[in-house]
């Protein structure tokens, strides 16, 4: 039984814009709507991923994918739960990477920020 192609861009594209609408995403804090007090915190912090690099790479998913399971299964299982997600833009290497390259660090910094969320 041939059930035709999977079209992962307009699957992508419809789960997207749910968790968009439905504002997935968010952990729900103290007056918002969705809040629940009775409901036991849970905190999953990652290592943020470096600017200084050219972006994700496969051992970024190894990490990223298991946290966002756990951090899932948490909510699921009844938790308020805060995932953050940022960048280590700080230091040395990405200071460095742009004086090799004749690119102030601020806008190397903040044109790798763009790559990765857009990898995200």
């Amino acid at each position: 039984m041939d059930q035709g192609a999977y079209n992962f861009r307009d699957i992508e594209k419809k789960w997207r814009e749910y968790w968009v609408s439905e504002r997935t995403f968010r952990a729900h804090g103290p007056g918002d709507e969705g809040f629940d007090p009775g409901r036991p915190k849970f905190y999953m912090l990652d290592m943020f991923p470096y600017t200084s690099g050219d972006g994700l790479h496969i051992g970024h998913a190894k990490q990223y994918v298991a946290s966002d399971v756990y951090a899932r299964y948490k909510r699921n299982s009844g938790f308020n739960v805060l995932h953050p997600m940022g960048f280590d833009s700080f230091g040395l290497p990405a200071e460095q990477y742009a004086v090799e390259h004749n690119i102030h660090p601020q806008a190397y910094t903040e044109d790798n920020i763009q790559v990765i969320t857009g990898q995200f």
